[in-house]
Protein backbone atom coordinates (compact mmCIF):
# COMPACT_ATOMS: atom_id res chain seq x y z
CA UNK A 1 0.00 0.00 0.00
CA UNK A 2 1.14 3.20 -0.95
CA UNK A 3 2.66 5.70 2.15
CA UNK A 4 0.34 9.31 2.17
CA UNK A 5 2.11 11.80 1.65
CA UNK A 6 1.04 13.24 5.27
CA UNK A 7 1.73 9.87 6.95
CA UNK A 8 4.72 9.92 9.86
CA UNK A 9 4.96 6.76 11.58
CA UNK A 10 1.12 5.99 13.58
CA UNK A 11 -1.36 3.65 11.02
CA UNK A 12 -4.37 4.81 10.59
CA UNK A 13 -6.95 2.85 11.61
CA UNK A 14 -8.44 1.18 8.22
CA UNK A 15 -12.10 1.68 9.16
CA UNK A 16 -10.95 5.48 9.74
CA UNK A 17 -9.38 5.34 6.49
CA UNK A 18 -12.55 4.43 4.55
CA UNK A 19 -14.71 6.51 6.24
CA UNK A 20 -12.00 9.96 5.63
CA UNK A 21 -11.65 9.24 2.00
CA UNK A 22 -15.19 8.06 1.28
CA UNK A 23 -15.64 8.74 -2.64
CA UNK A 24 -12.91 11.08 -2.91
CA UNK A 25 -10.59 8.71 -5.43
CA UNK A 26 -13.91 8.65 -7.28
CA UNK A 27 -14.29 12.39 -7.08
CA UNK A 28 -10.74 13.27 -8.13
CA UNK A 29 -11.09 11.48 -11.72
CA UNK A 30 -12.55 14.18 -12.44
CA UNK A 31 -9.82 16.30 -11.39
CA UNK A 32 -7.09 14.74 -12.74
CA UNK A 33 -6.08 16.85 -15.70
CA UNK A 34 -6.56 19.80 -13.66
CA UNK A 35 -4.06 18.64 -11.13
CA UNK A 36 -1.73 17.85 -13.46
CA UNK A 37 -1.79 21.12 -14.99
CA UNK A 38 -1.76 23.26 -11.40
CA UNK A 39 1.15 21.05 -10.90
CA UNK A 40 3.19 21.81 -14.29
CA UNK A 41 2.41 25.79 -13.36
CA UNK A 42 3.88 25.25 -10.12
CA UNK A 43 7.19 23.54 -10.57
CA UNK A 44 7.27 26.22 -13.47
CA UNK A 45 6.86 28.66 -11.06
CA UNK A 46 9.60 27.16 -8.73
CA UNK A 47 12.43 26.86 -10.77
CA UNK A 48 12.07 30.71 -11.58
CA UNK A 49 12.61 31.35 -7.79
CA UNK A 50 15.21 28.75 -8.05
CA UNK A 51 13.68 26.03 -5.74
CA UNK A 52 13.92 23.74 -8.70
CA UNK A 53 16.78 23.81 -11.09
CA UNK A 54 16.41 24.23 -14.51
CA UNK A 55 17.34 20.15 -15.53
CA UNK A 56 14.82 19.31 -12.79
CA UNK A 57 11.74 21.82 -14.22
CA UNK A 58 12.38 20.05 -17.63
CA UNK A 59 12.18 16.21 -16.64
CA UNK A 60 9.51 16.69 -14.30
CA UNK A 61 7.54 18.79 -16.69
CA UNK A 62 7.84 15.91 -19.67
CA UNK A 63 6.91 13.97 -16.84
CA UNK A 64 3.82 15.29 -15.77
CA UNK A 65 2.80 15.90 -20.15
CA UNK A 66 3.11 12.12 -19.82
CA UNK A 67 0.72 11.74 -16.85
CA UNK A 68 -1.43 14.58 -18.14
CA UNK A 69 -1.87 12.23 -21.37
CA UNK A 70 -2.95 9.42 -19.43
CA UNK A 71 -5.64 11.81 -18.22
CA UNK A 72 -6.76 12.59 -21.77
CA UNK A 73 -6.86 9.24 -22.88
CA UNK A 74 -8.81 7.82 -19.88
CA UNK A 75 -6.24 5.40 -18.83
CA UNK A 76 -4.85 7.67 -15.31
CA UNK A 77 -6.36 5.54 -12.38
CA UNK A 78 -6.00 6.29 -8.40
CA UNK A 79 -4.80 3.18 -7.33
CA UNK A 80 -5.80 1.45 -4.50
CA UNK A 81 -4.51 2.66 -1.40
CA UNK A 82 -3.58 5.82 -2.53
CA UNK A 83 -6.15 8.82 -1.21
CA UNK A 84 -6.48 11.40 -3.58
CA UNK A 85 -5.07 12.80 -7.27
CA UNK A 86 -2.67 14.62 -5.59
CA UNK A 87 -0.80 11.81 -4.40
CA UNK A 88 -1.42 9.45 -7.17
CA UNK A 89 0.29 12.31 -9.16
CA UNK A 90 3.52 12.42 -6.82
CA UNK A 91 4.21 8.53 -6.48
CA UNK A 92 3.88 8.26 -10.23
CA UNK A 93 6.87 11.08 -10.22
CA UNK A 94 8.38 9.55 -7.65
CA UNK A 95 8.66 6.42 -9.04
CA UNK A 96 9.95 7.49 -12.39
CA UNK A 97 12.04 10.23 -11.54
CA UNK A 98 12.94 9.50 -7.52
CA UNK A 99 13.51 12.14 -5.26
CA UNK A 100 12.83 14.61 -7.57
CA UNK A 101 9.58 14.28 -7.73
CA UNK A 102 9.21 14.66 -3.70
CA UNK A 103 10.02 18.26 -5.05
CA UNK A 104 6.69 19.46 -6.51
CA UNK A 105 4.75 19.94 -3.23
CA UNK A 106 7.25 22.77 -1.77
CA UNK A 107 5.06 26.21 -1.25
CA UNK A 108 1.75 24.17 -1.38
CA UNK A 109 -0.65 22.64 0.36
CA UNK A 110 -3.41 20.00 -0.57
CA UNK A 111 -5.68 22.48 0.28
CA UNK A 112 -4.57 25.06 -2.55
CA UNK A 113 -3.75 22.73 -4.47
CA UNK A 114 -7.89 20.78 -4.78
CA UNK A 115 -9.16 24.75 -5.20
CA UNK A 116 -6.79 24.92 -8.17
CA UNK A 117 -8.06 21.82 -9.44
CA UNK A 118 -11.75 22.68 -8.83
CA UNK A 119 -11.40 26.11 -10.33
CA UNK A 120 -9.81 24.66 -13.84
CA UNK A 121 -12.58 22.27 -13.61
CA UNK A 122 -15.10 24.31 -12.62
CA UNK A 123 -14.37 26.64 -15.55
CA UNK A 124 -13.84 23.82 -18.58
CA UNK A 125 -17.37 22.59 -17.61
CA UNK A 126 -19.12 25.68 -17.47
CA UNK A 127 -17.55 26.36 -20.74
CA UNK A 128 -19.23 22.99 -22.16
CA UNK A 129 -22.51 23.84 -20.00
CA UNK A 130 -22.59 27.42 -21.78
CA UNK A 131 -21.97 25.72 -25.28
CA UNK A 132 -25.02 23.90 -24.57
CA UNK A 133 -27.48 26.14 -23.47
CA UNK A 134 -26.39 28.37 -26.23
CA UNK A 135 -27.67 25.57 -28.68
CA UNK A 136 -30.67 25.11 -26.49
CA UNK A 137 -31.38 28.38 -27.12
CA UNK A 138 -31.14 28.46 -30.97
CA UNK A 139 -33.29 25.04 -30.63
CA UNK A 140 -35.59 26.66 -28.84
CA UNK A 141 -35.67 30.52 -30.92
CA UNK A 142 -36.11 28.27 -34.49
CA UNK A 143 -39.17 26.70 -33.33
CA UNK A 144 -40.63 29.60 -32.05
CA UNK A 145 -39.85 31.42 -35.51
CA UNK A 146 -41.37 27.96 -37.22
CA UNK A 147 -44.48 28.03 -34.87
CA UNK A 148 -45.17 31.65 -34.44
CA UNK A 149 -48.35 31.74 -35.73
CA UNK A 150 -49.74 28.77 -33.70
CA UNK A 151 -52.33 30.29 -31.23
CA UNK A 152 -52.65 28.38 -28.32
CA UNK A 153 -54.38 30.14 -24.62
CA UNK A 154 -52.11 31.61 -22.24
CA UNK A 155 -53.20 31.26 -18.82
CA UNK A 156 -53.12 32.99 -15.44
CA UNK A 157 -54.17 30.60 -12.41
CA UNK A 158 -55.01 27.87 -14.51
CA UNK A 159 -57.67 29.82 -15.87
CA UNK A 160 -57.91 30.53 -20.25
CA UNK A 161 -56.40 34.38 -20.29
CA UNK A 162 -55.92 35.93 -23.38
CA UNK A 163 -54.00 34.51 -26.68
CA UNK A 164 -50.51 33.43 -26.86
CA UNK A 165 -48.41 30.77 -29.09
CA UNK A 166 -46.11 28.16 -29.37
CA UNK A 167 -43.97 30.73 -30.65
CA UNK A 168 -44.51 32.47 -27.47
CA UNK A 169 -43.97 30.41 -25.43
CA UNK A 170 -41.16 28.44 -26.62
CA UNK A 171 -39.40 32.24 -26.92
CA UNK A 172 -40.01 32.89 -23.67
CA UNK A 173 -37.52 29.76 -22.37
CA UNK A 174 -35.27 31.23 -24.52
CA UNK A 175 -34.87 34.56 -23.11
CA UNK A 176 -34.97 33.03 -19.83
CA UNK A 177 -32.00 30.78 -20.37
CA UNK A 178 -30.15 33.70 -21.65
CA UNK A 179 -30.76 35.68 -18.30
CA UNK A 180 -29.33 32.04 -16.83
CA UNK A 181 -26.33 32.57 -18.87
CA UNK A 182 -25.65 36.20 -17.64
CA UNK A 183 -25.72 34.92 -13.81
CA UNK A 184 -23.55 31.72 -14.87
CA UNK A 185 -20.89 34.32 -16.28
CA UNK A 186 -20.71 36.21 -13.03
CA UNK A 187 -20.32 32.93 -11.52
CA UNK A 188 -17.80 31.94 -13.91
CA UNK A 189 -15.85 35.34 -13.57
CA UNK A 190 -15.67 34.04 -9.35
CA UNK A 191 -14.77 30.76 -10.08
CA UNK A 192 -11.54 32.30 -12.51
CA UNK A 193 -9.11 33.42 -9.83
CA UNK A 194 -6.19 31.86 -8.61
CA UNK A 195 -5.99 30.58 -5.26
CA UNK A 196 -2.84 28.81 -5.82
CA UNK A 197 0.41 30.11 -3.53
CA UNK A 198 -2.85 30.24 -0.49
CA UNK A 199 -1.04 27.12 0.61
CA UNK A 200 -3.21 25.78 3.88
CA UNK A 201 -4.69 29.05 4.09
CA UNK A 202 -1.90 31.33 5.07
CA UNK A 203 0.83 31.41 2.32
CA UNK A 204 4.48 30.39 2.61
CA UNK A 205 7.86 31.82 3.66
CA UNK A 206 8.86 30.99 0.23
CA UNK A 207 8.87 34.27 -2.28
CA UNK A 208 6.20 32.52 -4.40
CA UNK A 209 5.30 34.92 -7.56
CA UNK A 210 1.45 34.13 -7.54
CA UNK A 211 1.01 36.37 -10.79
CA UNK A 212 3.24 33.87 -12.74
CA UNK A 213 0.99 30.77 -11.76
CA UNK A 214 -2.24 33.11 -12.24
CA UNK A 215 -0.86 33.53 -16.14
CA UNK A 216 0.47 30.21 -16.36
CA UNK A 217 -3.05 28.77 -15.89
CA UNK A 218 -4.85 31.45 -17.88
CA UNK A 219 -6.92 32.67 -14.67
CA UNK A 220 -8.43 36.38 -15.30
CA UNK A 221 -6.75 37.23 -11.66
CA UNK A 222 -5.44 35.72 -8.33
CA UNK A 223 -7.40 35.43 -5.13
CA UNK A 224 -5.49 38.17 -3.52
CA UNK A 225 -5.95 37.30 0.52
CA UNK A 226 -4.81 33.80 0.80
CA UNK A 227 -7.36 33.59 3.69
CA UNK A 228 -10.12 34.65 1.47
CA UNK A 229 -8.91 32.22 -1.16
CA UNK A 230 -9.20 29.40 1.45
CA UNK A 231 -12.71 30.87 2.58
CA UNK A 232 -13.50 30.54 -1.21
CA UNK A 233 -13.62 27.06 -0.97
CA UNK A 234 -17.31 25.55 -0.45
CA UNK A 235 -18.28 29.33 -1.54
CA UNK A 236 -17.45 29.09 -5.15
CA UNK A 237 -19.28 25.73 -5.46
CA UNK A 238 -22.31 27.28 -3.99
CA UNK A 239 -22.61 30.04 -6.61
CA UNK A 240 -21.44 27.96 -9.43
CA UNK A 241 -24.47 25.68 -8.04
CA UNK A 242 -26.85 28.70 -8.09
CA UNK A 243 -26.47 29.69 -11.40
CA UNK A 244 -26.83 26.14 -12.64
CA UNK A 245 -29.63 26.18 -10.30
CA UNK A 246 -31.71 28.62 -12.32
CA UNK A 247 -31.00 27.00 -15.53
CA UNK A 248 -32.64 23.71 -14.33
CA UNK A 249 -35.16 25.80 -12.70
CA UNK A 250 -35.87 27.61 -16.79
CA UNK A 251 -36.01 23.95 -18.16
CA UNK A 252 -38.14 22.23 -15.00
CA UNK A 253 -40.60 24.72 -15.36
CA UNK A 254 -40.67 24.18 -19.18
CA UNK A 255 -40.74 20.46 -18.53
CA UNK A 256 -44.00 21.00 -16.51
CA UNK A 257 -45.44 22.88 -19.18
CA UNK A 258 -44.49 20.38 -21.52
CA UNK A 259 -46.47 17.26 -19.64
CA UNK A 260 -49.21 19.63 -19.32
CA UNK A 261 -49.54 20.64 -22.77
CA UNK A 262 -49.12 16.81 -23.75
CA UNK A 263 -52.16 15.92 -21.89
CA UNK A 264 -55.48 14.93 -24.14
CA UNK A 265 -57.07 17.97 -21.55
CA UNK A 266 -54.75 20.11 -23.39
CA UNK A 267 -53.16 18.78 -26.87
CA UNK A 268 -51.42 21.34 -28.23
CA UNK A 269 -47.90 19.35 -28.75
CA UNK A 270 -47.28 15.17 -28.66
CA UNK A 271 -44.15 14.28 -27.79
CA UNK A 272 -42.42 11.95 -29.80
CA UNK A 273 -44.16 8.14 -29.33
CA UNK A 274 -39.96 6.86 -29.11
CA UNK A 275 -39.74 9.57 -26.12
CA UNK A 276 -42.77 8.27 -24.49
CA UNK A 277 -43.50 5.26 -22.24
CA UNK A 278 -46.70 2.57 -21.85
CA UNK A 279 -48.91 1.62 -18.96
CA UNK A 280 -48.81 -1.92 -18.07
CA UNK A 281 -52.63 -2.20 -17.67
CA UNK A 282 -53.77 0.95 -19.88
CA UNK A 283 -53.10 -0.19 -23.80
CA UNK A 284 -53.65 4.01 -24.77
CA UNK A 285 -50.80 5.65 -22.34
CA UNK A 286 -48.56 7.31 -23.73
CA UNK A 287 -46.50 8.47 -20.69
CA UNK A 288 -44.17 11.26 -20.94
CA UNK A 289 -41.57 10.07 -18.73
CA UNK A 290 -38.70 12.06 -20.09
CA UNK A 291 -39.85 15.43 -19.19
CA UNK A 292 -41.44 14.24 -15.76
CA UNK A 293 -37.88 12.44 -15.32
CA UNK A 294 -36.72 16.42 -16.12
CA UNK A 295 -38.80 18.25 -14.06
CA UNK A 296 -37.35 16.21 -10.77
CA UNK A 297 -34.03 15.89 -11.74
CA UNK A 298 -34.28 19.86 -12.21
CA UNK A 299 -35.93 20.31 -8.86
CA UNK A 300 -32.52 17.98 -7.37
CA UNK A 301 -30.22 20.44 -8.96
CA UNK A 302 -32.30 23.38 -7.39
CA UNK A 303 -31.46 22.03 -4.10
CA UNK A 304 -27.89 21.93 -4.48
CA UNK A 305 -27.20 25.42 -3.34
CA UNK A 306 -29.01 24.32 -0.11
CA UNK A 307 -27.05 21.21 0.26
CA UNK A 308 -23.79 22.98 0.06
CA UNK A 309 -24.91 26.13 2.17
CA UNK A 310 -25.91 23.22 5.16
CA UNK A 311 -22.52 21.23 4.57
CA UNK A 312 -20.33 24.52 4.94
CA UNK A 313 -22.40 27.62 6.72
CA UNK A 314 -21.08 26.95 10.27
CA UNK A 315 -17.45 26.59 9.34
CA UNK A 316 -15.32 29.38 10.77
CA UNK A 317 -12.33 30.38 9.18
CA UNK A 318 -9.77 27.72 7.81
CA UNK A 319 -9.67 24.41 6.17
CA UNK A 320 -12.19 21.61 7.50
CA UNK A 321 -12.75 18.23 6.33
CA UNK A 322 -16.19 18.74 5.61
CA UNK A 323 -15.62 20.52 2.65
CA UNK A 324 -14.53 17.17 1.23
CA UNK A 325 -18.34 16.28 1.17
CA UNK A 326 -18.85 19.39 -1.43
CA UNK A 327 -17.86 17.63 -3.74
CA UNK A 328 -19.90 14.57 -4.12
CA UNK A 329 -22.93 16.57 -4.61
CA UNK A 330 -20.97 19.32 -6.50
CA UNK A 331 -19.15 17.47 -9.44
CA UNK A 332 -21.54 15.31 -10.45
CA UNK A 333 -24.16 18.29 -11.80
CA UNK A 334 -22.36 19.22 -14.45
CA UNK A 335 -23.13 15.73 -16.04
CA UNK A 336 -26.57 15.57 -14.70
CA UNK A 337 -27.44 19.39 -16.51
CA UNK A 338 -25.79 18.44 -19.53
CA UNK A 339 -27.66 15.52 -19.54
CA UNK A 340 -30.98 17.48 -19.12
CA UNK A 341 -30.23 20.00 -22.00
CA UNK A 342 -29.38 17.39 -24.63
CA UNK A 343 -32.50 15.41 -23.73
CA UNK A 344 -34.72 18.12 -23.72
CA UNK A 345 -33.84 19.51 -27.49
CA UNK A 346 -34.14 16.32 -28.70
CA UNK A 347 -37.78 16.11 -27.07
CA UNK A 348 -38.29 19.28 -28.73
CA UNK A 349 -36.90 18.78 -32.05
CA UNK A 350 -39.08 15.93 -32.16
CA UNK A 351 -42.55 17.01 -30.89
CA UNK A 352 -45.35 17.43 -33.06
CA UNK A 353 -47.53 20.76 -32.53
CA UNK A 354 -51.32 21.06 -32.90
CA UNK A 355 -51.76 23.84 -34.96
CA UNK A 356 -55.97 24.31 -34.76
CA UNK A 357 -56.07 24.16 -31.02
CA UNK A 358 -57.76 27.45 -30.85
CA UNK A 359 -60.37 26.58 -33.00
CA UNK A 360 -61.76 24.73 -30.22
CA UNK A 361 -64.76 26.86 -28.94
CA UNK A 362 -63.66 26.40 -24.94
CA UNK A 363 -60.60 28.60 -25.75
CA UNK A 364 -63.09 31.39 -27.01
CA UNK A 365 -63.13 33.36 -23.99
CA UNK A 366 -59.73 34.19 -24.60
CA UNK A 367 -60.52 36.34 -27.19
CA UNK A 368 -62.35 38.66 -24.79
CA UNK A 369 -60.07 41.56 -24.48
CA UNK A 370 -59.41 41.71 -27.99
CA UNK A 371 -63.20 43.10 -28.38
CA UNK A 372 -62.59 45.46 -25.56
CA UNK A 373 -59.29 46.87 -26.90
CA UNK A 374 -61.09 47.17 -30.61
CA UNK A 375 -63.88 49.06 -28.74
CA UNK A 376 -61.29 51.52 -26.98
CA UNK A 377 -59.84 52.15 -30.43
CA UNK A 378 -62.89 53.01 -31.85
CA UNK A 379 -63.42 55.87 -29.01
CA UNK A 380 -65.23 53.62 -26.11
CA UNK A 381 -63.90 54.28 -22.60
CA UNK A 382 -62.00 50.95 -21.54
CA UNK A 383 -63.97 50.56 -18.40
CA UNK A 384 -67.36 51.10 -20.68
CA UNK A 385 -65.96 49.07 -23.27
CA UNK A 386 -65.13 46.21 -19.99
CA UNK A 387 -68.16 46.15 -18.80
CA UNK A 388 -69.90 45.89 -22.13
CA UNK A 389 -68.23 42.85 -23.34
CA UNK A 390 -68.43 41.63 -19.85
CA UNK A 391 -71.87 41.50 -19.57
CA UNK A 392 -72.14 39.97 -23.23
CA UNK A 393 -70.20 36.84 -21.84
CA UNK A 394 -72.69 36.68 -18.73
CA UNK A 395 -75.60 36.54 -21.03
CA UNK A 396 -73.87 34.01 -23.38
CA UNK A 397 -74.03 36.75 -26.19
CA UNK A 398 -70.47 36.85 -26.09
CA UNK A 399 -69.05 36.22 -30.28
CA UNK A 400 -65.07 35.94 -30.70
CA UNK A 401 -63.44 38.62 -33.11
CA UNK A 402 -60.24 36.11 -33.73
CA UNK A 403 -58.43 38.12 -35.85
CA UNK A 404 -54.99 39.07 -33.99
CA UNK A 405 -53.13 42.48 -33.94
CA UNK A 406 -50.48 42.74 -31.80
CA UNK A 407 -47.67 44.56 -33.17
CA UNK A 408 -45.13 45.53 -30.09
CA UNK A 409 -41.72 44.01 -29.13
CA UNK A 410 -42.45 40.91 -27.54
CA UNK A 411 -46.14 40.14 -28.47
CA UNK A 412 -47.30 37.82 -30.71
CA UNK A 413 -46.66 39.65 -34.17
CA UNK A 414 -43.02 40.55 -33.02
CA UNK A 415 -41.68 38.01 -30.93
CA UNK A 416 -37.89 40.28 -31.15
CA UNK A 417 -36.13 36.24 -31.38
CA UNK A 418 -33.34 38.15 -33.23
CA UNK A 419 -32.85 40.33 -30.26
CA UNK A 420 -32.71 37.40 -28.31
CA UNK A 421 -29.93 35.36 -30.22
CA UNK A 422 -28.05 38.85 -30.15
CA UNK A 423 -27.95 38.73 -26.59
CA UNK A 424 -27.36 35.21 -26.10
CA UNK A 425 -24.23 35.81 -28.59
CA UNK A 426 -23.00 38.94 -26.60
CA UNK A 427 -23.51 37.06 -23.32
CA UNK A 428 -21.49 34.16 -24.66
CA UNK A 429 -19.02 36.29 -25.82
CA UNK A 430 -17.98 38.06 -22.69
CA UNK A 431 -16.89 34.69 -21.12
CA UNK A 432 -13.80 35.26 -23.31
CA UNK A 433 -13.14 31.70 -22.90
CA UNK A 434 -10.28 31.82 -25.67
CA UNK A 435 -8.09 33.63 -23.03
CA UNK A 436 -7.93 30.59 -20.91
CA UNK A 437 -7.45 28.44 -23.80
CA UNK A 438 -4.50 30.29 -24.67
CA UNK A 439 -2.31 30.02 -21.28
CA UNK A 440 -3.28 26.17 -21.01
CA UNK A 441 -1.97 25.34 -24.57
CA UNK A 442 1.03 27.13 -24.33
CA UNK A 443 1.56 25.28 -20.95
CA UNK A 444 1.26 21.84 -22.27
CA UNK A 445 3.50 22.65 -25.25
CA UNK A 446 5.99 24.10 -22.86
Amino acid sequence: MARKIWEKDTAVDCDVESYTVGRDREMDLYLAPYDVLGSMAHITMLESINLLSADELTRLLEALRGIYGETQQGTFVIEEGVEDVHSQVELMLTRQLGDMGKKIHSGRSRNDQVLVDLKLFIRAEIEKLVGNISRLVDTLVALSDKYASVIIPGYTHLQVAMPSSIGLWLGAYAESLVDDLVLMQSAYRIANRNPLGSAAGYGSSFPLDRQMTTDLLGFESMNYNVVYAQMGRGKTERIVAQAIASVAASIGKLAFDACMFSSQNFGFIKLPDEYTTGSSIMPHKKNPDVFELTRAKCNRLQALPMEITLITNNLPTGYFRDLQLVKENFIPAFDEINNIIEMVSRMLTGMKVNTHAAEDPRYDMMYSVETVNRMVQEGVPFRDAYIAVGRAIEHGEFTPEKELRHTHAGSLGNLCNDRILELKNRVVDEFRFNDYHRAIEALIRG
